[in-house]
Protein backbone atom coordinates (compact mmCIF):
# COMPACT_ATOMS: atom_id res chain seq x y z
CA UNK A 1 0.00 0.00 0.00
CA UNK A 2 1.21 3.67 -0.83
CA UNK A 3 2.41 5.12 2.43
CA UNK A 4 -0.30 8.47 3.42
CA UNK A 5 0.85 11.61 1.49
CA UNK A 6 1.42 15.10 2.83
CA UNK A 7 -0.42 16.34 -0.20
CA UNK A 8 -3.86 17.05 -0.01
CA UNK A 9 -4.84 14.17 -3.11
CA UNK A 10 -8.70 14.72 -4.33
CA UNK A 11 -10.78 11.54 -5.09
CA UNK A 12 -11.49 12.84 -8.60
CA UNK A 13 -9.90 14.87 -11.32
CA UNK A 14 -10.13 16.38 -14.67
CA UNK A 15 -9.47 14.84 -17.41
CA UNK A 16 -9.88 13.97 -20.92
CA UNK A 17 -11.66 10.64 -21.32
CA UNK A 18 -12.79 8.62 -24.92
CA UNK A 19 -15.12 5.95 -24.94
CA UNK A 20 -15.42 4.65 -28.42
CA UNK A 21 -12.60 4.96 -31.04
CA UNK A 22 -12.46 7.56 -33.42
CA UNK A 23 -10.99 11.11 -33.93
CA UNK A 24 -10.24 12.97 -30.92
CA UNK A 25 -12.36 15.43 -32.26
CA UNK A 26 -15.67 13.11 -32.45
CA UNK A 27 -14.44 10.97 -29.27
CA UNK A 28 -12.42 13.02 -26.77
CA UNK A 29 -14.41 14.61 -23.84
CA UNK A 30 -13.68 16.38 -21.08
CA UNK A 31 -15.05 14.94 -17.94
CA UNK A 32 -14.34 16.69 -14.80
CA UNK A 33 -15.36 13.74 -12.51
CA UNK A 34 -12.92 11.20 -12.91
CA UNK A 35 -11.71 8.91 -10.21
CA UNK A 36 -7.93 9.28 -8.99
CA UNK A 37 -6.14 6.44 -9.91
CA UNK A 38 -4.84 4.13 -6.62
CA UNK A 39 -1.29 4.21 -6.32
CA UNK A 40 -0.39 0.60 -6.33
CA UNK A 41 2.92 -0.93 -4.09
CA UNK A 42 5.81 0.19 -7.33
CA UNK A 43 4.02 3.08 -8.26
CA UNK A 44 3.78 7.20 -7.85
CA UNK A 45 1.02 9.37 -8.13
CA UNK A 46 1.91 12.36 -10.16
CA UNK A 47 0.01 15.32 -9.95
CA UNK A 48 0.88 15.98 -14.11
CA UNK A 49 2.43 19.62 -14.94
CA UNK A 50 2.66 19.05 -18.61
CA UNK A 51 1.84 16.29 -21.16
CA UNK A 52 2.81 15.98 -24.67
CA UNK A 53 1.51 14.07 -27.54
CA UNK A 54 2.70 11.76 -29.96
CA UNK A 55 1.62 10.28 -33.37
CA UNK A 56 0.66 6.76 -30.99
CA UNK A 57 -1.61 8.86 -28.93
CA UNK A 58 -4.30 8.72 -32.30
CA UNK A 59 -3.36 5.70 -33.43
CA UNK A 60 -4.89 3.94 -30.25
CA UNK A 61 -8.01 6.39 -30.40
CA UNK A 62 -8.32 4.94 -33.41
CA UNK A 63 -8.68 1.28 -32.81
CA UNK A 64 -4.93 0.28 -34.24
CA UNK A 65 -4.47 -1.47 -30.49
CA UNK A 66 -7.85 -3.12 -29.93
CA UNK A 67 -6.23 -6.61 -29.30
CA UNK A 68 -3.93 -5.43 -26.37
CA UNK A 69 -5.62 -2.18 -25.32
CA UNK A 70 -7.03 -1.69 -21.90
CA UNK A 71 -11.03 -1.13 -21.92
CA UNK A 72 -13.02 1.77 -21.84
CA UNK A 73 -13.31 4.54 -20.76
CA UNK A 74 -9.57 5.62 -21.53
CA UNK A 75 -7.53 8.87 -20.20
CA UNK A 76 -5.18 9.29 -23.45
CA UNK A 77 -1.54 10.18 -22.97
CA UNK A 78 1.99 8.45 -22.92
CA UNK A 79 4.38 11.46 -22.23
CA UNK A 80 4.08 13.25 -18.68
CA UNK A 81 6.07 15.79 -16.30
CA UNK A 82 4.85 16.41 -12.99
CA UNK A 83 5.09 16.41 -9.53
CA UNK A 84 5.29 13.19 -6.82
CA UNK A 85 2.26 13.75 -4.37
CA UNK A 86 2.50 9.50 -3.18
CA UNK A 87 4.79 7.22 -3.34
CA UNK A 88 4.07 3.35 -3.32
CA UNK A 89 5.44 1.50 -0.23
CA UNK A 90 7.96 -0.25 -2.70
CA UNK A 91 9.47 2.73 -4.14
CA UNK A 92 12.84 3.49 -4.05
CA UNK A 93 14.14 6.24 -5.99
CA UNK A 94 11.82 8.84 -5.77
CA UNK A 95 9.80 10.84 -2.61
CA UNK A 96 7.15 13.03 -2.33
CA UNK A 97 7.94 16.31 -3.71
CA UNK A 98 10.27 14.97 -6.87
CA UNK A 99 9.75 16.98 -10.07
CA UNK A 100 9.93 13.78 -12.58
CA UNK A 101 9.34 12.63 -16.29
CA UNK A 102 8.60 9.90 -18.24
CA UNK A 103 6.56 7.77 -20.79
CA UNK A 104 4.15 5.96 -18.85
CA UNK A 105 3.01 2.98 -21.11
CA UNK A 106 6.20 0.77 -20.00
CA UNK A 107 4.99 -1.32 -23.63
CA UNK A 108 3.16 0.80 -26.13
CA UNK A 109 1.32 -1.81 -27.24
CA UNK A 110 -0.64 -2.14 -23.89
CA UNK A 111 -1.28 1.42 -22.54
CA UNK A 112 -2.80 2.01 -19.54
CA UNK A 113 -6.39 3.03 -19.42
CA UNK A 114 -5.28 6.37 -17.35
CA UNK A 115 -2.87 8.27 -19.15
CA UNK A 116 -1.30 11.31 -19.26
CA UNK A 117 -4.01 13.96 -20.04
CA UNK A 118 -5.43 14.03 -16.61
CA UNK A 119 -4.23 16.09 -13.41
CA UNK A 120 -3.46 13.02 -11.65
CA UNK A 121 -1.98 9.67 -13.03
CA UNK A 122 -0.15 6.45 -11.23
CA UNK A 123 3.00 5.72 -12.78
CA UNK A 124 5.90 2.84 -12.25
CA UNK A 125 8.71 4.23 -10.68
CA UNK A 126 11.08 2.05 -13.40
CA UNK A 127 9.69 4.19 -15.91
CA UNK A 128 9.93 7.30 -14.66
CA UNK A 129 13.33 9.64 -14.12
CA UNK A 130 13.69 12.80 -11.87
CA UNK A 131 13.20 15.92 -14.11
CA UNK A 132 16.64 17.61 -15.42
CA UNK A 133 16.87 21.18 -13.75
CA UNK A 134 17.77 23.06 -16.23
CA UNK A 135 14.38 21.88 -18.44
CA UNK A 136 10.94 23.06 -17.66
CA UNK A 137 8.15 20.98 -17.17
CA UNK A 138 6.82 21.60 -20.92
CA UNK A 139 10.62 21.19 -22.30
CA UNK A 140 10.26 17.50 -20.17
CA UNK A 141 6.79 16.32 -21.29
CA UNK A 142 8.27 16.88 -24.97
CA UNK A 143 10.99 14.31 -24.30
CA UNK A 144 10.68 10.74 -23.02
CA UNK A 145 8.59 8.87 -25.39
CA UNK A 146 11.06 10.24 -28.88
CA UNK A 147 13.84 10.73 -26.91
CA UNK A 148 13.57 7.05 -25.92
CA UNK A 149 12.49 5.53 -29.08
CA UNK A 150 15.18 7.60 -30.91
CA UNK A 151 17.85 6.07 -28.28
CA UNK A 152 16.43 2.08 -28.16
CA UNK A 153 16.58 2.34 -32.39
CA UNK A 154 20.58 3.74 -32.88
CA UNK A 155 21.20 1.06 -30.17
CA UNK A 156 19.40 -2.04 -32.02
CA UNK A 157 21.30 -1.18 -35.61
CA UNK A 158 23.77 -1.81 -33.46
CA UNK A 159 25.82 2.16 -34.67
CA UNK A 160 28.38 3.32 -32.92
CA UNK A 161 31.25 5.85 -33.33
CA UNK A 162 32.72 6.61 -36.75
CA UNK A 163 29.06 5.57 -38.39
CA UNK A 164 26.83 7.64 -40.79
CA UNK A 165 23.50 7.61 -40.63
CA UNK A 166 20.23 9.17 -42.69
CA UNK A 167 17.60 10.43 -40.90
CA UNK A 168 13.95 10.27 -42.48
CA UNK A 169 12.12 12.94 -41.24
CA UNK A 170 14.80 14.41 -39.39
CA UNK A 171 12.09 17.44 -38.29
CA UNK A 172 9.56 15.38 -36.17
CA UNK A 173 9.68 14.19 -32.87
CA UNK A 174 11.52 11.08 -33.23
CA UNK A 175 13.65 12.38 -36.09
CA UNK A 176 15.03 15.53 -34.28
CA UNK A 177 16.40 13.29 -31.63
CA UNK A 178 18.10 10.34 -33.90
CA UNK A 179 19.99 13.75 -35.42
CA UNK A 180 21.11 14.76 -31.91
CA UNK A 181 21.62 11.87 -29.96
CA UNK A 182 23.75 10.70 -33.54
CA UNK A 183 25.78 13.15 -33.67
CA UNK A 184 26.50 13.94 -29.33
CA UNK A 185 25.84 10.38 -28.13
CA UNK A 186 26.98 7.98 -30.54
CA UNK A 187 29.47 10.03 -32.21
CA UNK A 188 28.75 9.66 -35.68
CA UNK A 189 30.34 10.45 -38.56
CA UNK A 190 28.07 11.86 -40.52
CA UNK A 191 24.62 12.48 -40.19
CA UNK A 192 22.25 13.38 -43.12
CA UNK A 193 18.27 14.06 -42.86
CA UNK A 194 15.28 15.00 -44.73
CA UNK A 195 13.09 17.65 -44.38
CA UNK A 196 10.76 20.06 -46.14
CA UNK A 197 12.12 22.89 -47.32
CA UNK A 198 11.67 25.67 -44.88
CA UNK A 199 13.07 22.74 -41.76
CA UNK A 200 16.46 22.24 -43.11
CA UNK A 201 18.11 25.20 -41.15
CA UNK A 202 16.76 23.67 -38.21
CA UNK A 203 18.16 20.08 -39.10
CA UNK A 204 21.61 21.89 -39.36
CA UNK A 205 21.15 23.63 -36.20
CA UNK A 206 20.63 19.85 -34.40
CA UNK A 207 24.00 18.54 -35.81
CA UNK A 208 22.97 17.63 -39.28
CA UNK A 209 26.04 17.48 -41.72
CA UNK A 210 23.68 17.33 -44.59
CA UNK A 211 19.87 18.66 -44.54
CA UNK A 212 18.39 17.00 -47.47
CA UNK A 213 14.93 18.71 -49.16
CA UNK A 214 12.56 16.20 -49.91
CA UNK A 215 10.84 18.38 -52.06
CA UNK A 216 13.56 18.50 -54.72
CA UNK A 217 15.76 15.58 -53.90
CA UNK A 218 15.04 11.93 -53.99
CA UNK A 219 17.17 10.79 -50.85
CA UNK A 220 17.38 7.23 -52.66
CA UNK A 221 19.05 8.50 -55.60
CA UNK A 222 21.78 10.09 -54.20
CA UNK A 223 25.50 8.76 -54.98
CA UNK A 224 26.23 8.80 -51.00
CA UNK A 225 25.04 5.37 -49.16
CA UNK A 226 24.58 5.17 -45.29
CA UNK A 227 25.73 2.68 -42.39
CA UNK A 228 22.30 3.11 -41.01
CA UNK A 229 18.88 4.54 -42.41
CA UNK A 230 16.40 5.31 -39.34
CA UNK A 231 12.53 5.85 -40.85
CA UNK A 232 10.13 8.36 -39.08
CA UNK A 233 8.04 8.38 -42.06
CA UNK A 234 7.48 4.89 -43.11
CA UNK A 235 9.58 4.82 -46.41
CA UNK A 236 10.92 1.50 -45.84
CA UNK A 237 11.50 0.64 -49.55
CA UNK A 238 13.14 3.93 -50.66
CA UNK A 239 15.43 3.92 -47.23
CA UNK A 240 17.31 -0.09 -48.20
CA UNK A 241 18.39 1.91 -51.89
CA UNK A 242 20.28 4.63 -49.54
CA UNK A 243 21.78 1.80 -47.15
CA UNK A 244 25.30 0.82 -47.63
CA UNK A 245 25.91 -3.00 -48.29
CA UNK A 246 26.11 -4.88 -45.08
CA UNK A 247 24.13 -2.17 -43.37
CA UNK A 248 20.67 -1.85 -41.21
CA UNK A 249 17.43 0.23 -41.71
CA UNK A 250 14.90 0.88 -38.68
CA UNK A 251 11.90 2.14 -38.85
CA UNK A 252 9.12 2.85 -36.51
CA UNK A 253 6.67 2.95 -38.63
CA UNK A 254 4.21 -0.45 -38.50
CA UNK A 255 5.29 -2.28 -41.76
CA UNK A 256 3.21 -5.18 -43.61
CA UNK A 257 4.81 -8.72 -43.45
CA UNK A 258 6.84 -9.17 -46.37
CA UNK A 259 5.45 -11.26 -49.79
CA UNK A 260 8.79 -13.04 -49.66
CA UNK A 261 12.15 -13.04 -47.31
CA UNK A 262 12.16 -10.50 -44.88
CA UNK A 263 13.99 -7.18 -46.17
CA UNK A 264 17.13 -5.83 -44.23
CA UNK A 265 14.60 -3.69 -42.24
CA UNK A 266 12.87 -3.85 -38.96
CA UNK A 267 10.18 -2.20 -36.88
CA UNK A 268 10.33 -1.98 -33.05
CA UNK A 269 8.03 -0.69 -30.36
CA UNK A 270 9.27 1.24 -27.85
CA UNK A 271 9.75 -0.75 -23.89
CA UNK A 272 9.64 2.68 -22.20
CA UNK A 273 12.79 2.69 -19.54
CA UNK A 274 13.58 5.46 -17.05
CA UNK A 275 16.80 4.37 -17.04
CA UNK A 276 17.54 5.52 -20.21
CA UNK A 277 16.36 9.04 -19.58
CA UNK A 278 18.99 8.80 -16.33
CA UNK A 279 21.63 7.91 -18.91
CA UNK A 280 20.83 10.69 -21.07
CA UNK A 281 20.19 13.33 -18.48
CA UNK A 282 24.07 14.84 -18.84
CA UNK A 283 23.35 15.30 -22.36
CA UNK A 284 20.54 17.27 -21.34
CA UNK A 285 21.71 19.06 -18.74
CA UNK A 286 24.96 20.27 -20.36
CA UNK A 287 22.58 21.41 -23.39
CA UNK A 288 24.07 19.15 -25.94
CA UNK A 289 21.38 17.52 -26.75
CA UNK A 290 17.76 19.67 -26.27
CA UNK A 291 14.17 19.14 -26.62
CA UNK A 292 12.48 20.48 -29.72
CA UNK A 293 8.92 21.85 -29.20
CA UNK A 294 6.85 22.98 -31.82
CA UNK A 295 6.13 26.78 -32.17
CA UNK A 296 2.41 26.71 -31.55
CA UNK A 297 3.07 24.48 -28.04
CA UNK A 298 1.72 24.44 -25.42
CA UNK A 299 -1.63 24.31 -25.78
CA UNK A 300 -3.72 24.83 -23.04
CA UNK A 301 -5.46 21.83 -21.55
CA UNK A 302 -8.91 23.10 -22.80
CA UNK A 303 -7.47 22.82 -26.11
CA UNK A 304 -6.23 18.86 -26.15
CA UNK A 305 -8.91 17.80 -28.77
CA UNK A 306 -7.29 21.21 -31.07
CA UNK A 307 -3.93 20.19 -30.21
CA UNK A 308 -5.01 16.07 -31.41
CA UNK A 309 -6.31 17.56 -35.11
CA UNK A 310 -3.30 19.62 -35.17
CA UNK A 311 -0.96 17.17 -34.28
CA UNK A 312 -2.81 14.67 -36.87
CA UNK A 313 -1.98 17.06 -39.63
CA UNK A 314 1.86 15.58 -39.57
CA UNK A 315 2.98 19.53 -39.99
CA UNK A 316 4.27 19.80 -36.20
CA UNK A 317 7.64 20.81 -36.19
CA UNK A 318 9.40 18.81 -33.36
CA UNK A 319 6.46 18.04 -30.25
CA UNK A 320 3.10 19.34 -29.26
CA UNK A 321 2.80 19.64 -25.91
CA UNK A 322 -0.05 20.46 -23.46
CA UNK A 323 0.10 22.99 -20.39
CA UNK A 324 -1.30 23.81 -17.87
CA UNK A 325 -2.82 20.79 -17.01
CA UNK A 326 -5.42 22.18 -14.59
Amino acid sequence: MAAPSSFTIPSHNKAWVYSEYGSAVDVLKFDPNVPVPEVKDDQVLVKIAAASLNPVDFKRMHGFFKATDSPFPTVPGFDVAGVVVKVGSQVKNFKEGDEVFGDINESALQPKRFGSLAEYTAVEERVLSLKPNNLSFVEAASLPLVIETAYEGLERTGFSAGKSILVLGGAGGVGTHVIQLAKHVFGASKVAATASTGKLELLKSLGADWAIDYTTENFEDLPEKFDVVYDTVGEVERAIKAMKEGGRVVTIVPQPPPATSPPPAFTFFLTSKGSILEKLKPYLESGKVRPVIDSKSPFPFSKTVEAFSYLDTNRATGKVVVYPIS
